[in-house]
């Protein structure tokens, strides 16, 4: 399940840009491969980032992960609900399982992402080299 309306990131990270703020979460390919998430470690807001640092992290049953700012920016919005239900994430990744919303320093780094299309192939290649 990849939504062809969001960019992505090689980190498994999906951007959703709205009205000039970023919406940021982990792709479907992400969580699956996560397992059954247990926390989520979210920033707080006002806090900044640039492109590629981590910004929080998500513990499943499997292991604990790293989250990675897709673009460089300020984070406006923390999605709450998923402190208290980290399942979201499993459930709803590119809806209820949002993580942040971010103000992004340089709208030309959101260029830099892959379509829905680029992302694909993108997992194809990993899969491949699984094999």
């Amino acid at each position: 399940m990849i939504p062809k309306n969001l960019k992505y990131s090689k980190e498994h990270e999906w951007v959703k840009e709205e009205n000039g703020i970023v919406r940021v979460g982990i792709t479907d390919y992400a969580q699956e491969a996560l397992g059954d998430v247990v926390f989520v470690e979210l920033p707080e807001v006002g806090d900044s980032f640039a492109a590629g640092e981590a910004f929080g992290s998500v513990e499943s049953v499997k292991a604990v992960s790293d989250c990675y700012m897709p673009v460089s920016g300020t984070v406006k919005t923390v999605n709450e609900a998923l402190l208290e239900s980290p399942e979201l994430v499993n459930e709803d990744p590119y809806g209820k399982g949002w993580m942040i919303e971010i103000e992004p320093d340089n709208k030309e780094e959101l260029e830099e992402l892959m379509s829905a299309a680029e992302y694909e192939e993108y997992l194809a290649t990993l899969e491949e080299g699984d094999e």
